[in-house]
């Protein structure tokens, strides 16, 4: 018996490393890293423990690459400097404000059902430093060449549903300053919020990995293994309970 299952957990530790290579995305060395010296703009990877967003300087959405949605979004946070962007399933994201309160039954809704659900992004504007805002985060800044940064800024305004050419609001975020608006996809078990910051991520020129970058630690593994970029230290309010 104890044999039969070593074998099966083997097949199955098998199947998926198969799976990792044959799915892993090279990235793009014209476009990352950023040549050293050369110009270049830090955006920031936040793991929440279940999910992760990017945090993009709120300037940004107005350069190269954005369209109607980022503009729309840069003028109504304008008062802050930085903006954090996430994406997931509608009715599990708004409930879910943390991991302690996740719904069961929302979670398997959203990851089971044929056809994978509407989802919707949330932005959040920060005051603060990334640090400063995500204590208990963890946090991984990325310098990505202006053309790769003009490429996930593509990639970002086209996960806004608009009408009339603008980003439909959705009602309040789940913390601080923040909306949801309707977003473009579809949420599954094989599309998740992490699988979606590293679209982003590989649309900006790095290598990814989506069986690694399904869960917010294997993302961030992937990033430090294939691109060479590791998480921030722990803030002292965070180490200290403060």
């Amino acid at each position: 018996m104890l044999s039969r299952l070593g074998r099966a957990l083997a097949g199955l530790v098998t199947l998926l490393i198969l799976a990792a290579v044959l799915t892993a995305r090279p990235g793009d060395p014209a476009l990352y890293p950023p040549a050293e010296g050369a110009d270049a703009e830090t955006i920031h990877l936040v793991s929440h423990g279940w999910h992760s967003g990017l945090v993009l300087p709120r300037d940004a959405l107005t350069g190269e690459g954005t369209g109607s949605a980022l503009r729309a979004i840069a003028t109504r946070f304008r008062d802050y400097p930085r903006l954090e962007f996430g994406w997931g399933e509608g009715r599990f994201y708004r409930a879910t404000p943390t991991l302690a309160e996740v719904d069961v039954g929302l979670a398997l809704a959203a990851l089971f059902t044929p056809g994978g659900r509407s989802g919707v992004v949330q932005v959040v504007g920060l005051e603060r430093g990334v640090r400063e805002s995500f204590p208990h985060s963890d946090i991984v800044p990325i310098r990505l060449s202006p053309a790769g940064l003009a490429r996930l800024l593509a990639r970002l305004d086209a996960s806004f549903r608009l009408e009339a050419g603008q980003p439909v609001a959705g009602g309040p975020g789940l913390y601080g300053p923040s909306l949801f608006y309707e977003g473009e996809g579809r949420f599954s078990a094989l599309n998740l919020c992490n699988h979606w910051t590293a679209r982003l991520l590989d649309a900006a020129g790095l290598p990814t990995t989506p069986v690694v970058d399904t869960h917010p630690a294997g993302l961030l593994l992937d990033l430090r293994w294939r691109a060479g970029v590791g998480a921030l230290p722990a803030s002292t309010a965070a180490t200290t309970g403060r």
